[in-house]
């Protein structure tokens, strides 16, 4: 039996709790400091807030005061924050864990540099880590996968990516079970690049669903027409996107997978569909008050770096009609009616 501490109690955190311990490791989930409420929820109950199921016997739980206990002889740490706690997690638990423990992070997102070049988050740490003198290469997760569903033993296929194999084939062998399936791969930046990418498109793909209830009326029904057809054009500007990116073959395959899971279930669909029913960001902000939503961050993050790529003449906005859409609609108040022409070829 091996140990897994896991440091942030989000869903996604917290859902991977379940194949850990339920392999037989001894697992310890540490809540940050936004997750006092969660980790007392789960010690007096076994069960976290916002899942159905109780968490598998034997899971012990931590405030983050106790991290560094926690992680005490643990094979690995995964990092269960979300795209706004990377800051946070990079100068409270990897600028102070020995440099010697693996890292596996859940955390989905770009960082675009000043001259427009995308990043991973462990591209990101690891220079931040470099400034301090420390050496360390974070993996990560990628997939179609969604806590929820984890928790309740949905067959679930992702991608564990890092540079050293050894370590990922560890996590592997400590993490897979009957349910959750592992590929590794060492195209960090292909797999962190496509699994990011897809929640900016999904959010432009949820706003048809959002458009045909304002068309047609809340009970219309799903219109599958204009769903495919914005997922065709949200292939179309990933790929050329990860292309850009330098991405593998089989990183592209993960990301359109998880741009299908992301547009039919969770919080991206959400804001998308809001949108496409003429709320505008603000209101919709409102309405899901309290909700982590990193598809926003993305989306604006690559269209920034797409329109200083532009100025310089290393792509044609043109190419994205559906990304330049989706930042206009969340940063200038532009109308969700999508640009269907412009997402029209000659050839």
């Amino acid at each position: 039996m091996g140990k897994i501490t896991i440091i942030g109690a989000g869903m996604m955190g917290s859902a991977l709790a379940f194949p850990a311990r339920e392999n037989g490791h001894e697992v310890c989930l540490v809540g940050t400091p936004l997750d006092k409420d969660i980790i007392t929820e789960s010690k007096k109950t076994n069960k976290h807030p916002k899942f159905d199921i109780a968490f598998p016997e034997g899971v012990k739980y931590f405030y983050f005061e106790e991290w560094k206990e926690a992680v005490k002889g643990s094979d690995f740490v995964i990092g269960g924050v979300s795209s706004f706690g990377v800051d946070w997690f990079l100068n409270e638990i990897l600028s102070y864990l020995d440099p010697a423990m693996p890292v596996l992070s859940v955390t989905k997102g770009l960082i675009d540099l000043e001259d427009g070049t995308l990043i991973s988050y462990p591209d990101y740490w690891q220079r931040e880590l470099a400034k301090k003198g420390i050496n360390r290469k974070v993996c990560a997760i990628g997939g179609p996968c969604t806590s929820y569903e984890l928790v309740y033993h949905d067959q679930t296929e992702v991608a564990f990516c890092g540079e050293d194999r050894d370590i990922l084939k560890m996590m592997k062998n400590m993490m897979k079970t009957s349910y959750y399936h592992i590929s590794l791969t060492s195209d960090v930046v292909g797999l962190e690049s496509a699994v990011a990418l897809k929640n900016g498109y999904a959010l432009g793909i949820a706003m048809t669903i959002g458009l045909c209830e304002r068309e047609n009326g809340k009970d219309c029904g799903l219109h599958f027409n204009s769903q495919a057809g914005a997922f065709y054009q949200a292939v179309k500007e990933m790929t050329y996107l990860l292309n850009m990116q330098g991405a593998k073959e089989k990183s592209f395959f993960i990301g359109f997978g998880d741009l299908y899971v992301t547009v039919y279930g969770g919080r991206t669909r959400k804001v998308g569909i809001l949108l496409g029913q003429g709320y505008t960001y603000n209101e919709a902000m409102e309405i899901l008050a309290g909700v982590t939503l990193e598809s926003l961050v993305v989306a604006q993050r690559v269209a920034r770096a797409i329109r200083k790529k532009a100025a310089r003449g290393e792509v044609n906005l043109a190419d994205f009609p559906l990304l330049m859409h989706a930042d206009d609609v969340i940063n200038k108040g532009k109308d969700a009616l999508l640009p269907w022409e412009d997402f029209t070829y000659e050839d």
